[in-house]
């Protein structure tokens, strides 16, 4: 699964014209209307024929994006953060499994307790 989401993709569903410049913006966690005005700028800064050479290749080479890639905005926003710095991300992960393994420690705690009130509810609910 992590190939399919690293993966430099055309976004048709974005796009104004062939998808590359939403594809980078997709890619990359930046706004699209910036990655668009940054390339007319670089076009007309000289990079001419540069400039249009490589989104003609980039249209040609890169797949189109799967409709499906992602579940809901935070898994999008998730695997941009992978892409932009993957040992931040991975941290990230473990922050949270061991705030939830932590939490669970302690409601383990809190149930194998000699809790008198919590032992009464639990007989009381069966």
């Amino acid at each position: 699964m992590t190939g399919l989401h690293s993966k430099f993709y055309l976004d048709k569903q974005n796009a104004k014209w062939k998808g590359v410049c939403s594809g980078i913006a997709d890619y990359t966690g930046v706004d699209v209307v910036w990655v668009r005005i940054a390339t007319v700028i670089l076009t007309m800064a000289g990079g001419f024929p540069w400039t249009v050479i490589a989104y003609i290749a980039a249209a040609w080479a890169a797949p189109q994006k799967p409709i499906d890639l992602y579940i809901d905005q935070n898994d999008r926003k998730f695997w941009q953060g992978v892409r932009q710095s993957p040992t931040r991300t991975t941290r990230e992960v473990r922050s949270r499994f061991r705030d939830v393994d932590r939490r669970l420690a302690d409601m383990e705690v809190y149930y194998t307790s000699k809790n008198t009130r919590l032992a009464d509810e639990i007989e009381s609910l069966r």
